[in-house]
């Protein structure tokens, strides 16, 4: 038997992966702050089996006494989404409450075995492309001047054409200006480069868009499909942004725990970075029209021509590296919004807390407006 921590192991991806260890027969111990934008109280699929401790990662007496025993470690703990307005917070949580693990090992002397924390596909803002003329490119962020006049589409850097979205694979360089995505490059730093510093072996997945039953309703800032789910039980219309043909990888969050674990497991993954998507592209509109039938509901949705600066147009992950390793997604789209829309519904009535929000967003020119006239 194992004796595990699990920090975040109330959210999304913490909880499904401790029930698959506990599974497993692992002793699991389980770190989370039930951050109240979340989470509101403790969630019922906390299990009995785990150990709970309810603290911040970024506590460094917390740390050391949950980490205490522990053999493996999987830092999920994080501030996640990409908007939200409280910008010092990725940085805080992300980058500081990783360093703190290390810490905690270090002041008390502990003996970890090993480490595997999530980094994020937002690392590198636009994905790979190609260039008719120059092969394989990588633009930088899309100019706001360029999306004011609905000019979606990133062109090549190099001579200005027309590009063609690829599958973005671990050699791409990191382009990511939002503070989310800043805050994410520091912290998968800080795993790999600490983990050599302290001889402890540790990894670093960049997941693709994560998604599934267990994603909060309450928060207004992350989680796309959770975020349509409470417009459409609520009679609304999902909002696509731009002209709702940026395209993102949508992977089922069982797929990421059998990813995640099979990075602890692997002595070939140490000290390395991996991608973890489908590979498989999929539009805003389709993933709306798609979970709608999930529903069962007609398609409804607003082309609103509205966009945030920072957001990416086409990001989908090419992860040969971690399938060399034995993992493939098993989960198809439709499969797996099945299986949330069945979640949410179980909850019963769901407030919408993301209409409220948009106009925060767009006070705080978070969210502009294409002049498409």
């Amino acid at each position: 038997m194992t004796k595990v921590l699990v920090t975040g192991g109330a959210g999304l991806i913490g909880s499904h992966l401790v029930d698959e260890l506990l599974e497993r027969g692992d002793d699991v111990r389980i770190l989370d702050n039930l951050e109240p934008a979340s989470h509101q109280g403790r969630p019922p699929w906390i299990p009995r089996e785990a150990e709970f401790v309810e603290a911040d990662v970024r506590d460094l007496d917390a740390l050391g006494k949950c980490l205490r025993g522990v053999e493996d470690v999987y830092h999920l703990a994080a501030a996640v989404g990409g908007v939200t307005v409280d910008v010092s917070a990725f940085f805080d949580v992300n980058a500081t409450g990783t360093a703190r693990i290390f810490e905690a090992i270090d002041v008390n002397r502990l003996e970890v075995r090993k480490i595997v924390a999530p980094s994020s596909q937002a690392i590198y803002g636009e994905g790979l492309y190609r260039c008719a003329a120059h092969e394989s490119v990588q633009p930088g962020p899309r100019f706001v001047e360029r999306m004011r006049r609905g000019e979606w589409e990133p062109v090549c850097p190099e001579c200005g054409s027309e590009l063609e979205p690829c599958l973005t694979d671990e050699s791409a360089r990191w382009n990511g200006e939002t503070p989310y995505a800043v805050s994410k490059i520091a912290e998968e730093r800080t795993v790999i480069g600490l983990g050599k510093r302290f001889g402890i072996p540790t990894v670093a997945l960049r997941y693709a868009v994560v998604y599934g039953p267990r994603q909060s309703p309450f928060n207004p800032y992350t989680g796309i499909l959770s975020i349509f789910s409470t417009l459409i039980l609520n009679g609304r219309q999902p909002r696509a942004f731009e002209d709702g043909r940026e395209t993102r990888d949508f992977v089922f969050v069982k797929d990421i725990v059998r990813a995640t674990i099979l990075a602890m497991e692997s002595d070939e993954a140490n000290w390395q970075v991996f991608y973890v998507g489908r590979g498989i592209p999929v539009d805003i509109v389709t993933v709306i029209e798609k979970l709608a039938e999930a529903y069962g509901r007609l398609p409804d949705y607003t082309i609103t021509g509205e966009f945030r600066p920072g957001d990416v147009r086409h990001l989908v992950l090419d992860s040969n590296r971690i399938r060399a390793l034995g993992w493939a997604p098993e989960t198809s789209l439709e499969e797996g919004l099945a299986q949330m829309a069945a979640w949410f519904v179980e909850l019963g009535p769901v407030d919408d807390y993301f209409s409220e929000t948009l106009e925060t967003l767009r006070d705080r020119g978070v969210v502009l407006q294409a002049d498409l006239n």
